[in-house]
């Protein structure tokens, strides 16, 4: 399967926001002369503001605003000089009374982007272990990715689970000299808290604890003169934890701070922190505005203000509490999530919204899982109650309307989160189609699926059937796949969709770059299901190919799309899959604005490749066609290694070669760790030997004949088709003898003998195959999942 290398992930995070922006709903500009606040002008209409993290509103305070422009009048727009040299003269009195805020020496930063790049590395020793919260800000995770270097081990927990917290632990306990685990205090999707109180408990137990806590949503609308969530819950700033603030978002000015009560790690930071030394100073008129702010902060009037603010949001949360609308965490803080699932439910609700008069927020992948989607709405100062109450009659209206519109319903949605639905959601189908699903490739007309399925693979009807003796009634679970044919009709009859898919037991890490592979089987030694989950997938692991019949010139062609990806959601709720995998689709696939609007990414597989036989009436004249290049590497890398070996075809062989099959197999299997998935089982080998449509291509040295070196194991497609399926080789043999370069012209003289008219070569080892001729093609597949945590978890690994 394919490999998520890091532009990979680019790419997907291109291709969901370049969706979005078609939709109207991301990287708009705002209009107008002016800006107050309470509404934001979009498209020549005026919204009321539901989406600004100015929470307190006092990016608008007349106080703020006067002494901004003060500061320009006195020293002009910037002090261009690092603060390693000089700081401008009003940085000293902010710095005196943040300070006063906290209790505890702080440090001004740019913003808090540029200072966690410059605290983490300085704070954090080679000794040391950091584990993240796997929802913790990007920010926090770009700088912690930049300790791999320094070889500092990064690990991520599950979002607030502190089982999995304490398991990390107790793996570093004896080894590791401080361990940092990284945090929000409020996280800016959900609106959810950070569990502080049982953190530092947690802590007493474990004194090399250390807390890293970004609080930048929590800052101003909560806490002893605004200083946030966290220090609300832990009084004094204790000498194991860093605190990150805001100067902006409810702040009302610029910059970020960190808050440090260790007196050597403060200062070890303050000295040179990479950053904090280099980049430029905040500007004048922001550092007078934080100035304007911090005395705001220090005065009875922030407690008024955050009282003003708990109205609306005790409001917004007792009007939502009468609704069904589905409120993803319930919670006092001013961030709200709306799920809506897919992606595109999410771009039409907000569109509905926007229409409706209301600017909100839409929160999309990567910042949630792109099933996850939804609208973050924010309530401020600004927000009159009037208004708040017309943005919830107007959800009221118009999110069953986005869920009907886009084909889902409510119950999805709450499956998608792990919530209890309250409602029941109506069933969408499309009247005029026939769906059919079976349990059993016996239970399809042998003929008809061959016509639809048999020109490629080995998922002819035979190989199917093969299949399932296979991988059921196994004592291993990896060994047990559950299968399902479906069919989708017009009224007269017409096939306009075929396929089959899978539910099986994956690596998660089948996905990821083999370095990370390693790491996890050794993992696997003591826990063999580590880091495993099960998937739904089109088509199987034993198989590749395009696993998809579809009529595209149908005139129902998309209602038959959408029918098979329902179809499918329904089939993962109900056998619990963590991921939905559609797979081997070109590049310029028609299906891709559907599937990424129903929340899939998309990821490039291993490239596909195919050897086209038409017209070859034997060896000779295959190699004749082959490129000048080709020829002088079949002369020079192949044919003097032929003089060396035997081969043979075998359809029959004896326990010692069936024996002898299953180590090679075992070999590359073991050795192929970037396409890291569970071994099959060795009555698979049995079951081939035995099938009149399976053959084995076998490689011994003249030196030992006794002895195979290589087998290449092909099906016999009932379409003519051969398929090269699995390879098994000696690596001990595998340079003195070039077994696996043999083994490909060896299929290909096989094909051609027995007059198939095409090779299904397969995936991996492209640059091979293309030198003997294979077309090569590139692949994708489209996953969908509610759980970042794995595929955020690999990346933190790849590179360590």
């Amino acid at each position: 399967m394919a490999k998520i290398k890091h532009h990979n992930f680019l790419n997907t995070v291109h291709e969901v926001f370049t969706d979005a922006k078609q939709e109207g709903v991301l990287h708009l500009y705002a209009e107008g002369k002016s800006f107050s606040g309470r509404k934001i002008r979009v498209k020549n209409r005026d919204l009321f503001h539901f989406g600004t993290t100015g929470y307190l509103g006092l990016e608008q305070d007349p106080r703020l605003k006067k002494a901004a422009i003060q500061a320009i009048e006195n020293y002009g727009t910037q002090f261009p000089l690092s603060k390693s040299y000089i700081s401008n003269p009003l940085y000293h009195e902010l710095e005196q009374l943040v300070t006063k805020m906290y209790s505890a020496p702080i440090i001004i930063t740019k913003n808090s982007t540029l200072g966690h790049l410059g605290v983490i590395p300085s704070a954090v020793d080679d000794d040391d272990v950091i584990i993240l919260d796997h929802q913790v800000h990007w920010s926090v995770q770009n700088a912690a990715k930049m300790l791999k270097t320094r070889s500092v081990p990064i690990e991520m927990i599950r979002h607030n689970n502190l089982e999995m917290l304490e398991d990390k632990l107790k793996k570093y306990t004896h080894s590791k000299k401080h361990i940092w685990y990284m945090a929000d205090g409020i996280y800016s999707m959900y609106g959810d808290y950070a569990p502080v109180s049982d953190l530092i408990e947690l802590g007493k137990k474990y004194p090399q604890l250390r807390f890293y806590f970004d609080d930048v949503h929590g800052m101003s609308w909560t806490g002893k003169n605004g200083t946030g969530y966290v220090l609300g819950q832990l009084g004094d700033l204790p000498h194991n934890v860093l605190l990150f603030g805001t100067l902006s978002k409810t702040f009302g000015a610029s910059g970020a701070l960190l808050a440090c009560s260790n007196q050597e790690l403060y200062k070890k930071i303050k000295t040179f922190g990479g950053p904090l030394t280099f980049s430029a100073q905040l500007e004048p008129a922001s550092v007078a505005a934080a100035i304007a702010s911090a005395k705001i902060h220090l005065s009875e009037d922030i407690y008024d203000l955050q009282e003003d603010l708990r109205e609306r949001i005790d409001y917004f949360n007792s009007l939502l509490a009468k609704t069904d609308i589905p409120l993803i965490d319930h919670n006092e803080s001013p961030v709200f999530f709306i799920g809506t699932g897919m992606p595109k439910t999410g771009y039409n609700f907000v569109n509905h919204l926007m229409k409706e008069g209301f600017y909100v927020n839409l929160g999309i992948f990567p910042a949630v899982p792109v099933k996850n989607t939804g609208v973050r709405i924010t309530i401020s100062r600004h927000n009159q109650k009037k208004e708040i109450k017309a943005l919830v009659d107007a959800m009221i209206f118009h999110f069953p309307k986005a869920l009907e519109e886009t084909q889902t319903t409510s119950e999805k949605v709450f499956y998608a989160f792990n919530l209890q639905s309250k409602i029941k959601g109506v069933r969408i189908f499309n009247e005029g189609l026939e769906t059919h699903e079976k349990k059993t490739i016996e239970a399809m007309d042998k003929n008809e699926w061959n016509r639809l399925m048999g020109g490629q693979g080995g998922y002819d009807w035979d190989g199917l059937k093969f299949l399932e003796n296979v991988f059921q009634r196994n004592d291993r679970k990896e060994f047990n796949w559950t299968f399902r044919y479906l069919t989708i009709k017009d009224n007269a009859g017409e096939i306009i969709l075929a396929t089959f898919y899978t539910h099986s037991l994956w690596k998660d890490d089948m996905l990821a770059h083999e370095k990370v592979s390693r790491k996890l089987e050794e993992s696997r030694k003591n826990d063999p299901y580590h880091l495993t989950s099960m998937v739904l997938s089109l088509g199987c692991l034993f198989t590749e190919g395009n696993h998809l019949y579809w009529d595209e010139k149908h005139p129902q062609a998309i209602e038959a799309m959408n029918t098979l990806i329902r179809r499918m959601e329904d089939s993962q709720q109900k056998l619990n899959s963590k991921m939905i995998v559609l797979r081997d689709f070109r590049k310029d696939t028609s299906w891709h604005r559907h599937l990424q609007g129903n929340g899939f990414v998309r990821i490039q597989m291993p490239n596909s490749c195919m050897v086209d036989l038409k017209g070859t009436q034997n060896i000779k004249g295959f190699i004749a066609n082959l490129s000048s290049r080709n020829r002088k590497h079949l002369r020079k890398d192949i044919e003097p290694n032929l003089e060396k070996v035997y081969v043979k075809v075998a359809n029959n062989c004896t326990v010692t070669e069936i024996g002898r099959i299953k180590h090679l197999y075992s070999n590359v299997h073991q050795h192929n760790l970037g396409l890291n998935t569970f071994p099959f089982p060795e009555k698979l080998f049995d079951h081939m030997n035995e099938n009149p449509f399976w053959e084995f291509i076998l490689v011994s040295s003249k030196e030992q004949p006794e002895l195979l070196i290589g087998a290449m194991l092909c099906y016999m497609n009932s379409a003519r088709v051969y398929v090269p399926a699995f390879v098994g080789m000696d690596y001990d043999y595998l340079k003195k003898f070039g077994t696996y370069r043999i083994l490909l012209l060896k299929t290909i003289e096989r094909a051609i003998e027995l007059r198939f008219p095409k090779i299904d070569m397969g995936m991996t080892a492209s640059f091979e195959k293309k030198k003997l001729g294979a077309k090569i093609m590139e692949k994708y597949a489209y996953l969908q999942t509610a759980d970042n945590y794995t595929l955020e978890l690999l990346g933190i690994m790849e590179g360590q």
